[in-house]
């Protein structure tokens, strides 16, 4: 019987004796959401523990998860696919590659081809 652990917000700190301390923590602050001329993407093919399923992945966004997940509904609608946001990296169902590189230049962001 497997129990799912919750991950402790204050890792690291047992107790402190100042009585003015305040924790903070690196999930209370995430950063700003770059322009999309600042942005450097990679759009590479995975099939890694996906069963031999292609997916398309675009790695290097640096935002807010918000903004990647409305930039990730914004090409999955354009696409006719799904997909999803996992850690930091849009999934896009399919070997996509090509057509996701031609519309996020259009976007303006930087965007280079990543992989074999």
């Amino acid at each position: 019987m497997s129990r799912k652990r919750k991950k402790k917000k204050y890792s690291g700190i047992v107790y402190s004796t100042d009585p003015d301390f305040q924790y903070h923590s690196d999930a209370d602050s995430q950063q700003e959401t770059l322009p999309p001329e600042q942005q450097d993407l990679r759009v590479s093919l995975d099939r890694r523990h996906r069963k031999g399923k292609e997916v398309t992945l675009v790695a290097g966004f640096v935002g807010k998860d918000e903004d990647l997940k409305d930039l990730g509904k914004e090409i999955k609608t354009k696409m006719g696919v799904g997909g999803s946001v996992k850690s930091g990296e849009l999934l896009i169902q399919g070997d996509l590659r090509n057509e996701v590189l031609e519309f996020l230049k259009g976007k303006g962001y930087k965007v280079k081809k990543a992989g074999g």
